[in-house]
């Protein structure tokens, strides 16, 4: 729960968390060191220098960690889990949804958590996919559109196998799906993580939320697009939320494209734990003011209202949570 400073306070869902193990004993070759190196010079270049963590850390933090980050110094009330498989990259899976599944079931009332699929598994990955929704309950998904499998450096959200997959996430109660389309990640291809095929498959598919996490940087003038005729789409803010800091009038511009296009209810929170964490990310978004040149030219702001729905109101939308029921649940009403 974020407080202002006349004590009201905020409901904060960071839609984007992982839980990852990126050791070197669980890296099954040159690409997992690659990835996990990516992330940390994203983390490097734009965090606090007091928030820098040593790539050990960085490498695999745990759950006792992440609860500290996230729930008790971090504002957020609830979280959305993510998984990232990456078995290509590492032995045990980068952050699977069974992993983080450990998580879910310690904070039960704390973690939302989302499966994946990956539709170059064919037929049997629908029974998985099918097992992940007995098992776990998840109504998520998170799809990673760059991941390699064998000679295969990635898949389009348009491809036929996809939309049998939408078709059977669909029957089986998934409501939300989150894309990654944003930067590359070493050694992953960036055109596989174009935001076009979003298009087509929001279209398609009509009853399902698509989120975009990363709003399709350095594409988001592609996904504002798509996301202002498409009223299924909605904007990820992880890795666009860290600009707050080291670039703030990037940060703006983007956000005022955001506002004018996509609109203050359909944006959501992220961190991208544990690329940054959630502490000054929410801090500093709160304490953020627009400038007066871009309200001007695009008639959008940043206001109180709209902050409190980027910040939790809109996920909570998303994944049918009762705001004041769950405040109370949590002891914060």
């Amino acid at each position: 729960m974020f407080k202002t400073s006349d004590g009201e306070e905020i409901f904060v869902i960071d839609a984007h968390i992982h839980l990852w193990d990126a050791r070197p004993e669980n890296q099954r070759n040159i690409h997992g060191a690659q990835f996990i190196n990516c992330f940390h010079d994203y983390h490097k270049g734009l965090s606090p220098e007091e928030y820098l963590w040593p790539a050990d850390k960085f490498q695999y933090y745990g759950m006792d960690t992440l609860y500290e980050d996230v729930f008790v110094n971090g504002h957020a009330d609830m979280a959305v889990c993510q998984p990232t498989y990456l078995k290509e990259f590492y032995n045990d899976g980068f952050n699977t949804t069974e992993q983080n599944a450990v998580l879910r079931d310690k904070h039960p009332d704390r973690v939302i958590l989302n499966g994946a699929f990956d539709p170059r598994d064919g037929e049997p990955g629908l029974d998985a996919l099918t097992a992940l929704v007995e098992t776990y309950g998840i109504t998520g998904v998170k799809l990673y559109t760059a991941e390699w499998r064998g000679d295969s450096k990635g898949w389009k959200l348009s491809d036929p196998w996809a939309k049998r997959y939408f078709e059977h996430a669909q029957g089986l109660g998934i409501k939300n799906v989150h894309v990654h389309k944003g930067p590359t990640i070493l050694p992953l291809n960036k055109d596989a993580f174009d935001v076009a095929d979003v298009d087509d498959a929001a279209t398609d598919f009509p009853e399902l939320n698509f989120i975009v996490d990363h709003v399709g940087l350095p594409r988001l003038d592609d996904f504002c697009w798509i996301a202002t005729q498409e009223t299924n789409v909605y904007g990820g803010l992880a890795v666009a939320s860290a600009f707050v800091h080291s670039r703030p009038r990037y940060f703006a511009e983007m956000m005022a494209e955001l506002l004018f296009w996509v609109g203050e209810d359909k944006l959501l929170f992220a961190s991208d734990y544990g690329i940054w964490q959630p502490k000054w990310l929410i801090e500093k978004f709160m304490a953020f003011e627009m400038p007066e040149d871009l309200k001007a030219e695009t008639g959008v702001d940043l206001t109180l209202e709209a902050k409190r729905k980027i910040l939790g109101l809109n996920a909570a939308r998303l994944y049918g949570i009762d705001v004041d029921a769950k405040k109370a649940a949590l002891g914060t009403a």
